[in-house]
């Protein structure tokens, strides 16, 4: 009797597990999960391709965690664009044995024009946000000093700035923006704009007095994500240009959520808006002067000016 009972619990048990989700795989819970995160906060994940690519993955069943990453790089491909990726646990222990980034640097040419060079960051403590603007805050006159020592104009070269926290960075350069508003992050369902005082606040720094001058920015095609958001940040000023070549297309916010196996999805949630107006992506951002000898070109219209 006894044995014909658990006999039918054992069934029942074995039958319940075949129909819900619960009894997944991790492989396939993983591939559920990012899916969920997928559809609540990816860019692009609504219309036919996503419902069709959200079908896959869900109907998929890895055998492997490799599988599953795959599946969950397909899908992403498709939420959140050329922008998002798995950051896998190995990926992370290596960019934390990485060399030290390089700083910020502030040299001060002939005629009182100042070239600022602003590498990638990706920081992310209080100390090493703030050690990274005060580079270039710290190099630049005070309000009160001698009308001699003021800039002319500010060569801010983005050359080789593949991105990472773009709050420092434009922290660094704050003052050479004229007001508040400078830039939002258009996401599916609402608009953020991102102001000179919420980008200090994260910082930890208060605003500075602003540098009335012209401004020449530098890019190459390694100019990427936080870089990119740097340079718009100076779009639709009379007083700055941009020098060299196209961007590398990646003008994007995204967000980390961790993941149950210790990597994180990188997922896009929003494009850069312009105070133009203007919406970047996933297309690169071209200069107003393509040229191969972008430094040379912007000290020419510096000193034109």
């Amino acid at each position: 009797m006894k044995r014909s009972l658990y006999l039918s619990i054992f069934v029942l048990a074995t039958l319940a597990c075949l129909t819900l989700a619960g009894c997944q795989s991790p492989e396939q819970e993983y591939v559920k999960k990012a899916v969920k995160l997928m559809d609540k906060h990816g860019l692009f994940a609504e219309g036919p391709a996503w419902e069709q690519t959200r079908a896959a993955a869900l109907e998929a069943k890895p055998g492997s965690k490799e599988e599953a990453y795959e599946i969950t790089r397909t899908a992403l491909k498709v939420a959140g664009g050329k922008h998002s990726f798995i950051s896998t646990v190995e990926s992370q222990q290596e960019s934390a044995t990485e060399d030290k980034e390089t700083e910020p640097s502030v040299t001060r040419l002939d005629d009182g024009i100042l070239l600022i060079v602003l590498p990638h960051f990706s920081g992310q403590s209080a100390d090493e946000n703030q050690r990274y603007a005060k580079v270039v805050l710290d190099a630049l006159p005070e309000a009160d000093a001698p009308e001699a020592d003021a800039p002319k104009g500010v060569v801010i070269d983005l050359r080789g700035n593949t991105g990472g926290n773009m709050y420092p960075m434009i922290a660094a350069i704050h003052r050479f923006l004229p007001d508040d508003n400078i830039l939002r992050f258009k996401t599916r369902k609402f608009t953020m704009p991102v102001t000179k005082d919420m980008v200090l606040r994260n910082v930890g720094f208060s605003a500075r007095p602003a540098l009335d001058c012209p401004v020449a920015l530098l890019t190459d095609e390694w100019t990427a994500s936080s870089g990119e958001a740097v340079l718009l940040c100076f779009r639709g000023l009379e007083k700055a240009r941009t020098f060299g070549a196209p961007t590398a297309g990646y003008a994007s916010a995204n967000a980390p959520y961790p993941m149950p196996d210790g990597s994180q999805l990188v997922l896009t949630t929003g494009c850069d808006m312009a105070r133009t107006g203007e919406i970047f992506c996933d297309d690169p951002i071209a200069p107003d002067v393509t040229t191969d000898n972008p430094l040379e070109d912007a000290l020419r219209w510096l000193r034109n000016r």
